[in-house]
């Protein structure tokens, strides 16, 4: 299952269209197709052993896909696009001996940054993070959520327009996670375009414009979060009320479960046919029962995720978000 939205006037930061890779008798990715619009966080989600890391690596040009191409603002991907890109994987990579500021002095130079440009670019990044007391520090001396900071400084020195952030969170407590997340969205206001691929399905939700799901190999959708988590909708909702005794329609209602707050305040979780809308719902509501609270059972990313990865096809996806 595949959901495609198209903007005309839109600009593509990457396509990657049948992109296939196979070592020896294990399909990596199959077939994988999908479009990242420019200036976007595109999701990049799916369970271990998926197929995320190899497409990361191919748009890197660490390995090759047997077939397929990528495009990188409507070029074929080439060596010269490395310069343009900004990677983050998740097996961090810093040299432990040396120091902070020379490390990323050295990374800086290796993207095509002049020195001058660096030292003032580095600069600018240890004060956005209040560590430019860390200049003479060893790699080998930080903790792993410092050393996480000296590596994603080093990915977006060179003010990439593609950044590819591989499980961006990992090793930071949530002060440092919600700083992270402030420079991301600064990083995207600029300009640049994210793809972000991490298994925190909250991060997604608060982070995401457009995701795709691959699993097993194969992209099994794709789209803006918002048009995805509507087509996901199970016309579920969450009434609290006075009173137990109501009866609405079996034609176009069912009761999926109630519970009783407190007194006569009862939950109710409600679940009406395709076509009722909530405004519909409320009116049908208040002619019978005290309404006190109203609101809609929305799938959350995590929902859509473990439905389609655990579901056998379409028609299993949505009796598991039904229950949901």
């Amino acid at each position: 299952m595949a959901l495609i939205h198209k903007n005309p006037t839109s600009v593509e930061a990457l396509i990657a269209k049948n992109v296939t890779k196979v070592y020896s008798e294990h399909t990596a990715l199959d077939n994988v197709s999908l479009t990242i619009p420019e200036k976007t966080i595109f999701g990049l989600l799916g369970p271990n052993g998926a197929g995320k890391t190899t497409l990361i690596r191919i748009i890197n040009q660490i390995i090759n896909s047997d077939s397929g191409e990528i495009l990188i603002f409507g070029e074929k991907l080439k060596p010269n696009h490395i310069e343009i890109i900004g990677y983050l994987p998740e097996e961090r990579g810093l040299y432990k001996k040396m120091k902070v500021g020379e490390q990323l002095l050295y990374l800086a130079q290796l993207k095509g940054l002049s020195r001058k440009d660096a030292m003032a670019r580095i600069k600018i990044w240890l004060e956005k993070f209040e560590i430019k007391d860390w200049w003479h520090k060893k790699v080998e001396d930080l903790s792993k959520g410092m050393a996480q900071k000296v590596q994603f400084i080093s990915t977006v020195l060179h003010e990439p327009k593609l950044i590819i952030l591989d499980e961006p969170f990992s090793g930071f407590d949530p002060v440092n996670a919600q700083l992270i997340t402030e420079k991301i969205l600064e990083l995207k206001e600029n300009g640049s375009t994210i793809i972000f691929s991490t298994h925190r399905m909250e991060t997604v939700e608060s982070l995401c414009d457009h995701i795709a799901l691959i699993n097993k190999s194969k992209k099994i959708l794709e789209g803006p979060k918002k048009q995805v988590k509507e087509q996901f909708r199970s016309n579920t909702f969450l009434i609290e009320h006075r009173g137990n005794n109501f009866t609405l329609p079996s034609e176009k209602y069912e009761v999926k479960g109630q519970t009783r707050i407190e007194d006569d305040l009862y939950s109710t979780t409600l679940k009406a046919v395709d076509g009722i809308k909530g405004n519909q719902v409320i009116k049908d509501l208040i002619d019978i029962t005290e309404v006190y609270s109203f609101q809609e059972k929305l799938p959350t990313m995590a929902d859509i995720f473990i439905g389609l990865v655990k579901a056998d096809g379409d028609d299993a996806l949505r009796k598991h978000l039904q229950e949901v």
